[in-house]
């Protein structure tokens, strides 16, 4: 059976001289690896180029139960970026995000809350002028919610410290090692609550930024087992630094 869906790349392989295997986040069946033959021939009417990290897509899929990987029948962009191609710190925003999202998106099943959060993030993404260097930030530290992992936002004069096991400020110190001080724990509190359209308000620097990106890093390593290290982090510290 052939079934529509919109589609967010996370991540694409060579496959062969001529094809590729994609592996996309669709609306209609969650993370899914699709072939696509015969896409690297210069002849071909298909291109690579709109198979880029969180490029939006709407496919036409064949889809088999039990398949490890799926065929498509057809692909055109979903939504045309307008900045995230062209500037160099939107594209390698991109590419961190989607590794991020390789690794955390593994489930099979849809999930239409979590879809059209991806998908409007990256849409609000491309069309933002302001705040743009804090909108990882933001869509890391929110995307926990749409995980089952949102962290307890009770932060207040008295509970300064996150506990990053347990997903809530405390009095105290925790014993967490990497536990952020009170200064940073308040900053995560932030982004747990802010909307994205607040993000310039925000006054951070690089070192704030890197450190804040290593603690929901943490956070996320702590509660997914299978996230390993993510590879792209260095070139956004460099960027932001």
């Amino acid at each position: 059976m052939i079934t529509h869906s919109r589609a967010v790349v996370l991540h694409q392989v060579k496959y062969s001289e001529t094809s590729v295997i994609v592996t996309l986040y669709t609306e209609a069946f969650g993370r899914q690896s699709y072939i696509i033959n015969g896409i690297r021939n210069p002849k071909s009417k298909q291109k690579t180029g709109i198979l880029q990290p969180l490029f939006l897509l709407e496919i036409e899929a064949y889809n088999k139960s039990g398949r490890e990987v799926q065929r498509l029948k057809e692909f055109i962009p979903g939504y045309i970026y307008q900045s995230i191609p062209f500037d160099m710190v939107k594209r390698s925003v991109a590419l961190f995000l989607s590794e991020i999202l390789f690794k955390i998106l593994r489930n099979e099943e849809p999930d239409s809350e979590l879809f059209q959060f991806v998908y409007d993030s990256l849409c609000y993404y491309d069309e933002m002028k302001q705040g743009t260097a804090n909108f990882h930030l933001w869509f890391i530290a929110n995307l926990l919610g749409f995980l089952g992992l949102q962290p307890q936002n009770n932060y207040n004069d008295t509970y300064r410290w996150f506990d990053m096991k347990n997903g809530k400020f405390l009095v105290t110190r925790p014993l967490h090692p990497e536990t952020p001080d009170p200064e940073y724990s308040r900053l995560l509190s932030q982004l747990f609550s802010i909307r994205p359209e607040m993000l310039n308000q925000i006054e951070l620097n690089g070192s704030q930024r890197t450190h804040l990106v290593e603690y929901l890093i943490e956070y996320y390593t702590i509660h997914f087992e299978r996230i390993g290290k993510i590879n792209s982090l260095s070139i956004l510290s460099e960027l932001f630094h």
